[in-house]
């Protein structure tokens, strides 16, 4: 009991602080006890350390936030790359259950230590979307020539004459032949053997009713002795149209389809355009 009388008693012991200035000021005497000197060290010292706590957890905080944003929008570039990954992979495997060249020219249309390294991941994705893009450019630029190239026999018939010098059938010189003549029954539809736009549909001197397509890529295809033509200047057809039915209109001998195919300009032999590819 005695201990502690002398432990209060010492605590409240009355501390002078003397605060000189460097001035003509008097000297501050401040009387204060010795428990509230320690007493207000002590509360400095948690508040300084309170203080520096709240600061250094809202540095971390604001360090967080800005990393979650930038983590979340990576995410959100990611998603849009793995999309356009997934779409691709999508119509390319389309592409190739369809196993022939020519079902997939009809029918193309023109992302270890356990993290995540995603400016690694966007940079492969990035590079297999490009590589994706080519290959599809490509195909698309094959399906033009696909779509372009006559394809297959204009008309049901059997060849009466073909591509080349030959004996004429009316006059009897030896002339060239600038395409092919298929015997068919008068009626018989004649069809069009690729896309492309009609740039004539009329009468032509011996040719009789005639019909030329173009089809680009510098292909144009001719067929002349037709009954009646069925298309008009500027409509555009697609390959297996009717733009015609066969007839024997102008010099003839009979009832037949006088088929040309023309590449840059020139005459071709049409025979070799005659089987589907594949």
């Amino acid at each position: 009991m005695n201990k502690i009388k002398l432990f209060l008693r010492k605590s409240f012991t009355t501390v002078t602080i003397m605060v000189v200035p460097h001035s003509k000021l008097k000297p501050l005497r401040i009387s204060v006890p010795l428990i509230g000197l320690f007493s207000c060290l002590f509360l400095s010292i948690v508040g300084a350390g309170f203080i520096i706590s709240v600061g250094v957890n809202t540095i971390e905080y604001y360090g967080m936030k800005k990393k979650l944003s930038y983590v979340s929008s990576q995410f959100s570039e990611l998603r849009v790359v793995m999309h356009s990954l997934k779409k691709a992979d999508a119509e390319f495997s389309k592409l190739l259950s369809l196993k022939s060249k020519k079902n997939i020219l009809e029918e193309a249309d023109v992302e270890n230590t356990g993290s995540l390294n995603i400016e690694l991941l966007k940079k492969q994705v990035s590079e297999t979307i490009q590589s994706v893009s080519e290959i599809r450019q490509y195909i698309e630029e094959q399906k033009n020539i696909y779509h372009a190239t006559p394809t297959g026999w204009p008309i049901k018939g059997t060849i009466n004459s073909g591509f080349g010098l030959r004996i004429h059938p009316i006059s009897g010189g030896r002339i060239s032949h600038s395409g092919m003549d298929i015997g068919a029954a008068i009626g018989t539809p004649i069809k069009a053997t690729a896309d492309g736009i009609v740039s004539f549909s009329s009468w032509h001197n011996d040719s009789g009713n005639i019909v030329v397509l173009e089809h680009g890529r510098g292909f144009t295809t001719v067929y002349a002795h037709n009954k009646e033509n069925q298309v008009k200047v500027g409509q555009k057809v697609k390959r297996g149209q009717t733009v015609a039915v066969s007839g024997s209109t102008g010099a003839t001998t009979g009832p037949h389809l006088h088929y040309e195919v023309w590449k840059n300009k020139r005459p071709i032999d049409p025979a070799s355009f005659l089987k589907d590819i594949s």
